[in-house]
């Protein structure tokens, strides 16, 4: 259980520094960037396949119309996620991407009652209202929705939620995911090239050698946290995830000294206040089903 923490806390930390990473690509769009990512992520994983010499799994998956056409639908989501993040970084709109992490997992249980039926708990009720008023908050306060991080955590949400219904496993799930976007992204990056406004081999060597191991940072975290995700109980995990908004969330008011006004504080207040709700009731729930098992 220790490596497995330990697995997650590094999947974690390495999110929650992504943006350090993004902003280290000036000049460079946002598309352009998740091109490269898309590209050199689907490099990297058909290394790790052949390393491991798996490659079965491909025929049976494809020939399977539900998974084509589930991962297709993830695919999209994923998509637009890395998207809209790498851009609002980029767009020194880091504080609020890192309110699109904080309130998953409060999206994440309330597509789960709407598309698995599953059932909310009383505190969860409480929760999910809460961070909604902290929304509507925002909304008021600022004078505008808070896009950026609705979009994100219901984009990662649906994700979840189809993958969550996927019959593959992290690695296999996500080498399918840029095996669909790596087309698109080439054909883009070579246009780009064509135009003359391709950064990969035209910038500076370290934004080429950057482009390029975005694969290795995108890839890395992802089976990191799989296989963390694997060896911890869900509410052990349900705390670490934590780590990456609150990494997101100080870098953009400490390092790259976003506006954090009144209103936004109070607002992330009602958010945290939800989340606080929320992990203390998966705890109490986990212990005392620990406790039951033990007592029976």
């Amino acid at each position: 259980m220790k490596k497995g923490i330990l697995y997650a806390f590094i999947a974690y930390v390495i999110w929650g520094f992504l943006p350090i990473y993004w902003k280290a690509l000036p000049g460079v769009s946002a598309l352009e960037i998740l091109s490269h990512r898309v590209i050199w992520s689907f490099l990297f994983l058909m290394i790790v396949l052949a390393y491991k010499n798996h490659w079965q799994w491909i025929t049976p998956a494809l020939r399977n119309r539900r998974i084509v056409l589930t991962f297709c639908a993830a695919t999209m989501m994923l998509g637009i996620n890395w998207l809209v993040y790498i851009w609002a970084v980029k767009a020194n709109h880091v504080v609020e991407s890192s309110l699109g992490y904080f309130i998953n997992p409060l999206v994440n249980v309330l597509l789960g009652v709407i598309f698995l039926r599953e059932r909310l708990r009383h505190r969860q009720v409480i929760a999910i209202g809460i961070a909604a008023l902290g929304v509507i908050y925002l909304t008021i306060s600022l004078g505008a929705l808070p896009w950026i991080g609705l979009t994100l955590a219901l984009s990662f949400g649906l994700y979840g939620l189809l993958r969550k219904t996927a019959a593959l496993n992290s690695l296999e799930g996500l080498a399918l995911e840029t095996a669909l976007l790596v087309g698109p992204a080439l054909l883009y990056v070579f246009y780009q090239d064509r135009m003359g406004a391709g950064s990969f081999g035209h910038a500076k060597l370290n934004i080429s050698i950057m482009l390029a191991f975005a694969g290795v940072i995108t890839a890395v975290p992802l089976l990191l946290f799989a296989a963390g995700a694997r060896r911890v109980p869900l509410s052990t995990l349900g705390i670490i995830q934590y780590i990456a908004p609150t990494i997101q969330f100080l870098l953009g008011v400490f390092l790259y000294g976003e506006p954090l006004t009144l209103a936004s504080l109070v607002g992330f207040g009602f958010i945290w206040a939800a989340l606080a709700i929320y992990s203390a009731e998966g705890l109490l729930r986990r212990r005392r089903e620990t406790l039951y098992q033990y007592a029976n």
